[in-house]
């Protein structure tokens, strides 16, 4: 799981810089003030959680706890919705998504608690 963690960080970090560049020049004459801040929102939030599955992928490879696993799921999945919708909505999927956004931001709330959770293994 740790190397799959590593792997999928740092693709979606790849892919953040990607997305961001393309919202900067690509997007900045097609869309609103708020359709660019929303697609910046999605590529912040993509960079954040892509370090920290680096970060729990790493902590994996250094035997962290079994509950990291957990963790490293939650943040791809809360990644794919949170952000993933975001992208969807600002380039003009329908309106359904929407409920979309605010399940990823739960599941970004419940990945990093499982990430606290997991910080309770450490016996220093």
């Amino acid at each position: 799981m740790a190397k799959l963690f590593i792997l999928v960080g740092g693709s979606l970090g790849l892919l953040g810089v990607v997305f961001g560049a393309f919202g900067a020049h690509a997007l900045k004459e097609r869309l609103s003030a708020a359709g660019l801040s929303s697609w910046e929102t999605a590529v912040s939030y993509q960079m954040y959680h892509a370090l920290v599955l680096l970060f729990v992928g790493l902590w994996l490879l250094l035997d962290g706890p079994a509950s990291l696993r957990y963790a490293g799921v939650l943040f791809i999945v809360g990644i794919v919705l949170f952000s993933g919708s975001i992208y969807a909505l600002v380039l003009g999927a329908g309106s359904w998504l929407g409920p979309i956004t605010p399940l990823g931001g739960v599941t970004l709330i419940a990945a990093w608690a499982t990430l606290i959770y997991s910080s309770l293994a450490i016996n220093n």
